[in-house]
């Protein structure tokens, strides 16, 4: 007989991997789902990238080792470009990770032009221009890696009212750029622009875009991998050890985070114990 009530860590800078744990939530209520955020670094976009892939696996290796996971899921397309392999090789558990939907795009755009937003870090990686080599060849990809949007996501996550019009200045990078008036496909590739969906689409209400977002697929991927081993059912467990939200710093707002976590099962945030190496990292 299989087991029940799996256990997923679910990993990024900041809130940005709430909304993969919205789908888990959604898909497979008897999940138990932790949760750890970068908030120390957050966020990563900005960071150099071989300090922040030795942090990222070693903040991994050590919560991984007191949590114990069954999967984890590495729900930031920075940490992912990045840092993916090196935590497989470091972690004897299964890993996802979230890339962006370039693959997706190539196969649903009618005008063989899509749009990708992302951090600035993702937007330099040569993975991202991987993936269009491989996945999305016949299309014109037009990206734009914006220091600003995981901020305002992380307002919208907290109910907050971003700036229309910072959001509209990020959107115009992006079609601006040679053949952006042709873009019928826009990506997230960022976990945390999932919280400005909303904004997004009433700001280009007029165009027929397609806006795609990652985060339930990644959700879907996890589960059919813990399906194996698991009896995923659809209904919560009555007696569950308490779903906990860990960040590494104390947010600015951390009133305010407690608050909007808790329709998602978490209590609310607390620092993880980490040991003093990986505090003074």
């Amino acid at each position: 007989m299989l087991n029940q009530n799996p256990h997923i860590l679910v990993f990024d800078s900041g809130i940005g991997g709430m909304g993969v744990v919205q789908a888990l939530r959604s898909l497979a209520p008897s999940v138990h789902v932790d949760y750890l955020a970068d908030t120390a670094l957050f966020p990563y976009g900005e960071q150099p990238d071989a300090p922040l892939t030795e942090r990222i696996v070693m903040l991994l290796k050590e919560v991984c080792q007191k949590l114990s996971p069954d999967l984890l899921i590495i729900a930031c397309n920075t940490a992912s470009t990045l840092a993916l392999p090196a935590v497989r090789a470091a972690l004897n558990l299964p890993v996802v990770g979230c890339v962006p939907p370039i693959r997706w795009a190539g196969r649903v755009s009618v005008s063989r032009t899509i749009g990708l937003l992302v951090t600035k870090a993702t937007a330099r990686r040569p993975y991202l221009h991987d993936l269009h080599h491989r996945f999305a060849a016949d299309c014109r990809l037009i990206v734009h890696g914006s220091a600003h949007l995981a901020q305002l996501a992380e307002q919208a996550f907290r109910g907050e009212t971003p700036s229309s019009e910072d959001v509209a200045f990020e959107l115009t990078q992006l079609f601006s750029q040679e053949g952006g008036e042709k873009i019928d496909t826009i990506g997230l590739g960022c976990t945390h622009y999932t919280f400005l969906m909303p904004i997004f689409r009433r700001l280009n209400a007029a165009a027929s875009i397609m806006w795609l977002d990652p985060a339930p697929a990644v959700a879907q991927h996890a589960l059919s991998l813990l399906s194996e081993n698991f009896e995923l059912i659809s209904q919560p467990p009555q007696h569950t050890a308490p779903q906990r939200c860990f960040v590494t710093a104390f947010p600015e707002g951390n009133d305010s985070l407690t608050q909007h976590i808790k329709w998602l099962g978490f209590a609310d945030c607390v620092l993880f114990p980490f040991s003093e190496k990986a505090r003074a990292f």
